[in-house]
Protein backbone atom coordinates (compact mmCIF):
# COMPACT_ATOMS: atom_id res chain seq x y z
CA UNK A 1 0.00 0.00 0.00
CA UNK A 2 1.41 3.31 -1.06
CA UNK A 3 0.46 6.49 0.78
CA UNK A 4 0.71 10.02 -0.51
CA UNK A 5 2.30 12.42 1.93
CA UNK A 6 0.56 15.77 1.77
CA UNK A 7 2.75 18.81 2.25
CA UNK A 8 2.31 20.45 5.63
CA UNK A 9 1.60 24.17 5.56
CA UNK A 10 1.53 26.56 8.47
CA UNK A 11 0.05 30.03 8.23
CA UNK A 12 0.34 33.10 10.42
CA UNK A 13 -2.54 35.55 10.86
CA UNK A 14 -1.99 39.25 11.41
CA UNK A 15 -4.48 42.06 11.80
CA UNK A 16 -4.10 45.29 9.88
CA UNK A 17 -6.18 48.41 9.28
CA UNK A 18 -6.20 50.11 5.89
CA UNK A 19 -7.46 53.63 5.28
CA UNK A 20 -8.74 55.58 2.31
CA UNK A 21 -10.52 58.89 1.78
CA UNK A 22 -12.64 57.21 -0.94
CA UNK A 23 -14.12 53.83 0.11
CA UNK A 24 -13.87 50.70 2.27
CA UNK A 25 -12.80 48.73 -0.81
CA UNK A 26 -9.86 51.04 -1.39
CA UNK A 27 -9.01 50.95 2.31
CA UNK A 28 -8.87 47.13 2.15
CA UNK A 29 -6.77 47.23 -1.03
CA UNK A 30 -4.35 49.68 0.60
CA UNK A 31 -3.97 47.36 3.60
CA UNK A 32 -3.26 44.31 1.43
CA UNK A 33 -0.84 46.22 -0.80
CA UNK A 34 1.10 47.57 2.18
CA UNK A 35 1.23 44.19 3.93
CA UNK A 36 2.39 42.61 0.67
CA UNK A 37 5.29 45.04 0.45
CA UNK A 38 6.91 43.50 3.55
CA UNK A 39 5.39 40.01 3.76
CA UNK A 40 5.60 37.25 1.17
CA UNK A 41 3.05 34.67 0.15
CA UNK A 42 -0.12 36.41 1.37
CA UNK A 43 -3.01 33.98 1.12
CA UNK A 44 -6.36 35.18 2.46
CA UNK A 45 -7.75 38.42 3.82
CA UNK A 46 -10.90 38.50 5.92
CA UNK A 47 -12.69 41.79 6.61
CA UNK A 48 -13.42 41.89 10.33
CA UNK A 49 -14.65 45.46 10.75
CA UNK A 50 -15.35 48.64 8.85
CA UNK A 51 -15.78 52.13 10.20
CA UNK A 52 -15.45 55.76 9.19
CA UNK A 53 -13.89 58.88 10.63
CA UNK A 54 -16.28 61.82 10.69
CA UNK A 55 -14.96 65.36 10.55
CA UNK A 56 -17.30 68.36 10.66
CA UNK A 57 -20.30 66.16 9.91
CA UNK A 58 -18.77 64.47 6.84
CA UNK A 59 -16.89 61.24 6.27
CA UNK A 60 -13.20 62.06 6.02
CA UNK A 61 -11.75 58.54 6.06
CA UNK A 62 -12.90 54.96 5.51
CA UNK A 63 -11.16 52.29 7.60
CA UNK A 64 -11.21 48.55 6.96
CA UNK A 65 -9.79 46.07 9.47
CA UNK A 66 -8.51 42.82 7.96
CA UNK A 67 -7.08 39.55 9.18
CA UNK A 68 -4.46 38.55 6.63
CA UNK A 69 -2.78 35.17 6.45
CA UNK A 70 0.61 34.36 5.01
CA UNK A 71 2.47 31.09 4.70
CA UNK A 72 5.58 30.37 6.72
CA UNK A 73 8.52 29.64 4.45
CA UNK A 74 10.04 26.18 4.40
CA UNK A 75 13.53 25.77 5.69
Amino acid sequence: VQTCALPISVYKMIEVVGTSPDSWDKAAANAVERAGSTLRDLRIAEVTAQDVVIDKGKISEYRTKLKISFKFEDG
